[in-house]
């Protein structure tokens, strides 16, 4: 087993989060995390095509659901990046600002936001996608 403990996540995933899950797989063997990581991973890319339609339609609170649901997601892994992201999908289509503490009534600049946000969203993702690879690869 390579030595997990010198595997630099970036910013991208919060450790200690992390190391909470991967303490619940058995001594040595890594299927019980690699099995949830990987069915987030594929959840988030469902998810991803969900928010584009909902985007198409300017649906802010299936957004706003959408965000919400992979928020908690990665949050529990501590795929922060992705996370931050998807905390704004979801105060932005409940038509706040970015942190939900002021209305944001204008429900095109919501949708403008939400965009860029997705879009980051997905960028975080890819990089949390390729780490896992390579963590799951080298355990």
């Amino acid at each position: 087993m390579a030595d997990e403990a010198d595997f630099d996540f970036g910013d991208n995933v919060d450790k200690p989060t992390f190391e909470q899950i991967l303490d619940m797989d058995e001594e040595d063997d890594r299927d019980f995390s690699k099995s949830i990581v990987f069915g987030f991973l594929e959840q988030a890319e469902q998810t991803f095509g969900k928010m584009d339609t909902a985007m198409k339609e300017k649906n802010l609170a299936e957004l706003s659901s959408l965000g919400h649901f992979l928020k908690g997601s990665s949050a529990t892994l501590g795929f922060t990046k992705v996370k931050d992201e998807c905390e704004k999908i979801q105060h932005y289509g409940h038509k706040k600002n970015a942190t939900g503490e002021e209305d944001e009534p204008d429900e095109k600049k919501c949708l403008e936001m939400i965009g860029k946000s997705i879009t980051e969203a997905k960028k975080a993702y890819a990089v949390v996608n390729e780490l896992m690879k390579q963590f799951y690869a080298e355990s």
